[in-house]
């Protein structure tokens, strides 16, 4: 397939066996230099991606998505650690014979780029890390109060559960929320299927096991394994992933840098997709293997 021809909303979706899983994604944009692969968030599935991101990075590369194991359209059973939904992306990318990538993730998303680079140094060229946190962050043994009071409250629909969970409550923010909302519903083929209700508990249990502190281990200094360059994302107020553990990150990378948008949550990428992927693309073509 010629992946130039296809956008975010009309890239067939895909599938690949990976240890007799069937696991589902979508590849499009630009074939040229090192393809992008794209870890999701709690909760999500392939048409979570915002277009306007997604389709502003494939302006300049190949941009992969994909379900985990477990997670809407691929099969098998969700992982309740960190660790083994990492090993599950480097099975798929093996998959796809890829020998070198670069990787973004995005909250939980981003636990996983932590640990990929780690595993398979050799197979990740440069990450980017939005909303997200170290293992052992500030208040990431388990949800936030403001988090749990954004998953806990009832709602007619998912639509407001996204607005809620990735912006801020001002005017500019909330109005950046209902664009992106709508931006969701652009493709109408093909779309995925919803998470199977195991899906989410299994989920908030790698998460509350990525926050708490390894026996034995001094804090954060799994992080000076990752020497690759680091491009590390987040709104200035995230009440979901406190906005310290991006300093934190930032920190106790080696080769990192930092980039904070104003009056912004979780979802920073979604309300400033342009400025995200003008930073983003910038920084994967500092040096960029053609």
């Amino acid at each position: 397939m010629d992946m130039d021809t296809f956008t975010h909303r009309t890239a067939p979706t895909r599938f690949v066996d990976v240890e007799g899983t069937r696991f589902a994604y979508r590849r499009f944009g630009r074939e040229r230099g090192i393809p992008l692969v794209l870890f999701q968030h709690l909760g999500g599935n392939l048409d979570n991606w915002d277009p306007a991101v997604t389709d502003g990075l494939a302006n300049q590369r190949e941009v992969i998505l994909f379900d985990n194991r477990g997670v809407a359209s691929t099969g098998g059973r969700t992982p309740s650690t960190v660790a083994e939904m990492a090993r599950d992306a480097e099975l798929f990318i093996d998959a796809l014979a890829l020998p070198k990538v670069d990787v973004l993730g995005f909250s939980l998303g981003g636990f996983i780029a932590q640990i990929v680079p780690i595993d398979r140094p050799d197979l990740v060229r440069r990450i980017v890390l939005v909303g997200t946190g170290p293992r052992n962050g500030e208040s990431m043994e388990s949800l936030t109060p403001e988090g749990r009071a954004i998953f806990e409250k009832e709602r007619a629909n998912t639509d407001e559960l996204w607005q809620d969970c990735f912006f801020s409550a001002s005017e500019a923010s909330q109005r950046a929320g209902r664009s992106f909302v709508k931006r969701l519903h652009d493709r109408t083929m093909d779309r995925d299927v919803d998470l199977a209700p195991e899906v989410e508990p299994a989920q908030l249990a790698a998460v509350d096991e990525w926050g708490r502190a390894l026996p034995g281990a001094e804090r954060f200094a799994y992080l000076a394994q990752i020497t690759q360059p680091t491009l590390v994302v987040e709104g200035k107020n995230d009440v979901v992933v406190y906005t310290i553990n991006s300093f934190l990150l930032q920190q106790h990378l080696p080769n990192a840098e930092l980039v904070l948008y104003p009056d912004a949550s979780h979802g920073s990428l979604f309300q400033f997709p342009e400025l995200f992927v003008e930073h983003v693309n910038g920084f994967l073509d500092r040096d960029a293997l053609s």
